[in-house]
């Protein structure tokens, strides 16, 4: 991981992705040189570097791009300018947007100019994007077509569950019958994905040690193992579990104001994935793990403390197991005590 601090940037050059076409803008000492779009395709990303190089005294290394992170909008703008090794920070558009202030007109040019602000404005404390590699990546594809099949099978099988309390059994298996086929169709097509991925993942002896480290916390299944890692980049973009249980929305943030003193409540803005997954495993590390099962009984009758206070705790304990082991290179132990030198 590396952030913007430790090089000094000249030129800094914002970008507005959409589907079909980049507007670019170019801030050097804090002014506008200048504007253009071109194609979101590989030679039109060719045309605003090779612009870029025309500038006298331009050198790459002196460059910073900054860009919104837009899904697969912005791959092919990423692997060119990650293929001449510039510096790229990819931002979250909410917190390019909050840190502009009262915005009171919008098109794509200013937000190019608004985004090239923000590297120049925000220059020493950016962080700077890291590809993942091409087997953590495919990974990543895979799990996301993996749960929008989930959310499709849910969306068929949760309300034909439901309408058997209302309707005469009859009817209800008439309905039933008439997508049993999808719905096994899409459990097949579940299990293929789960198979080629665990192969993939075998294949790769650091990404299968990652994920036997990550797993060997109690609570944390294969699936989960893995979103971590690829929510990480490996550990390489996140290593600190505070920031991740920020990125996850489970960190607790006071408000407070005056005489007023609000109660510590998580953030809205979060991995609602993640906080999904980890949700599932702390309720399993209750049912299943003694220490956490009594902790989270001490707590709730002993103690009084609302319910889902203390499953946010247990998400946040698992957090710092699962940053615990893959820090210090090792499996998780009940008993582990860390041997002084």
């Amino acid at each position: 991981m590396e952030t913007t601090r430790k090089k000094k940037y000249s030129y800094f050059i914002g970008t507005d992705i959409s589907k079909d076409k980049l507007d670019h803008a170019v801030v050097y000492e804090g002014k506008v040189l200048f504007h253009k779009v071109t194609l979101n395709t590989p030679n039109g990303i060719m045309d605003i570097l090779e612009d870029l190089l025309e500038i006298p005294g331009f050198r790459m290394p002196k460059a910073l791009f900054c860009m919104e992170q837009t899904g697969i909008y912005g791959n092919y703008l990423l692997n060119t300018l990650s293929s001449h090794r510039a510096n790229v920070v990819l931002e979250t558009p909410i917190k390019i947007r909050n840190s502009l202030g009262i915005v009171r007109s919008k098109n794509d040019k200013i937000d190019a100019i608004r985004i090239a602000n923000y590297a120049y404005q925000n220059r020493g404390k950016l962080q700077l994007w890291t590809p993942k590699r091409p087997i953590l990546q495919q990974l990543s594809d895979m799990a996301a077509l993996r749960n929008r099949l989930v959310n499709v099978q849910t969306a068929l099988y949760r309300p034909i569950k439901e309408q058997s309390q209302f309707f005469k059994q009859r009817d209800h298996q008439r309905l039933s019958n008439l997508c049993t086929t999808t719905v096994e169709a899409i459990r097949h097509d579940i299990e293929a994905i789960d198979s080629i991925m665990q192969t993939t993942i075998a294949k790769d002896e650091h990404l299968s040690h990652l994920i036997h480290l990550v797993t060997s916390v109690p609570g944390i299944g294969p699936l989960t193992g893995l979103q971590i890692v690829i929510c990480t980049n490996e550990f390489k973009d996140i290593r600190d579990p505070k920031k991740f249980a920020c990125y996850a929305g489970i960190a607790p943030f006071v408000m407070e104001s005056g005489k007023y003193k609000g109660k510590a409540r998580v953030s809205n803005f979060a991995n609602k994935r993640m906080k999904s997954l980890l949700h599932l495993c702390a309720l399993v590390a209750i049912r299943c793990v003694p220490e956490i099962k009594a902790y989270f009984e001490r707590r709730t009758k002993v103690d009084g403390k609302n319910k889902m206070s203390v499953i946010n705790a247990v998400r946040y304990k698992i957090i710092l197991r699962v940053f615990a082991c893959v820090n210090q290179d090792r499996c998780y132990e009940k008993t582990y005590q860390r041997i002084s030198h």
